[in-house]
């Protein structure tokens, strides 16, 4: 299997720290962020199942206990019983899921999903937004490689992700573009998004928590969709805006989400931070 495709990437050691991507990305685009907390965390960035890289499932099986039990397996397949869990919009939800099931030591989520009732306009505007993309999708699956080089692709692709286009590396765009064209889960995930509702159990998280948000987040607004973090979550875990990013910031600033995963890990490690440890 080409080094590219494979299931995860680990570097580093020190501190055990999970990386989950976004819904219909891929492990690749915590690649800059791992390599800058690789000098003193041992890091793992996996791809959940249905996405590029991850082990395969039904459609009719994809739910967010699935993905985290594709991750609970690389965890095992590793290792670790448990581990500082990191994780952006659906990687949140699945943090917290991870803590629910007792594998997380920590958790930071960065613009999480889940934070919508069910049913709400807020979700259906966001499955909206997805379906309308999956024209996009379909384009470069046909066109492989060369769609990234098509203006309007990497326009369309980028805008709901990051705030400065620009700052998008061509490595990293290339992919975005790639996970999102093999997620084989990205209907049935949308579908998934209506059957079940958003995220539940926020006032039982136990796990010292940092809530991340994005200041120039257009896909997943601060005050439409991270208001159940806010108000649900308990009042001693912490919250953070990050600056001048989007939705996924560790594409255009991996050194601003790298520190804000080391500052937060140092302070549990260091026993700064409430919450219990395990």
């Amino acid at each position: 299997m080409d080094r590219s495709e494979t299931p995860y990437r680990r570097v580093g050691s020190g501190e055990p720290v999970l990386l989950i991507h976004p819904f219909a990305l891929s492990h690749h685009v915590w690649h800059a962020t791992a390599d800058l907390l690789s000098a003193d965390h041992d890091v793992l960035a996996a791809s959940m199942p249905g996405h590029w890289c991850g082990e395969r499932i039904r459609a009719r099986e994809v739910s967010v206990a699935a993905y985290a039990d594709g991750l609970e397996r690389v965890l095992d397949g590793v290792g670790w019983e448990t581990c500082h869990v990191v994780g952006n919009s659906l990687g949140g939800w699945l943090a917290f899921e991870l803590e629910r099931r007792g594998r997380a030591r920590s958790v930071t989520a960065i613009a999480p999903a889940g934070g919508w009732a069910n049913p709400s306009w807020d979700e259906l505007r966001l499955g909206a937004i997805f379906l309308g993309l999956a024209p996009l999708i379909g384009l470069g699956r046909v066109l492989g490689d060369p769609a990234t080089r098509i203006p309007l692709v990497r326009r369309q692709s980028l805008r709901l992700l990051s705030r400065d286009v620009d700052a998008v590396s061509e490595r990293d765009f290339r992919t975005v573009v790639r996970a999102a064209t093999h997620c084989s889960a990205y209907l049935p995930t949308e579908w998934m998004g209506l059957r079940d509702g958003g995220i539940r159990g926020l006032g039982a998280v136990q796990a010292p928590t940092r809530l991340v948000l994005c200041e120039h987040d257009v896909l997943l607004p601060v005050d439409r969709y991270a208001r159940r973090f806010l108000d649900e979550l308990p009042s001693w875990a912490r919250r953070t805006v990050l600056p001048g990013v989007g939705h996924v910031p560790m594409l255009e600033d991996p050194q601003l989400v790298a520190d804000t995963i080391r500052e937060h890990v140092g302070e549990v490690v260091a026993g700064k931070s409430r919450g219990h440890v395990r």
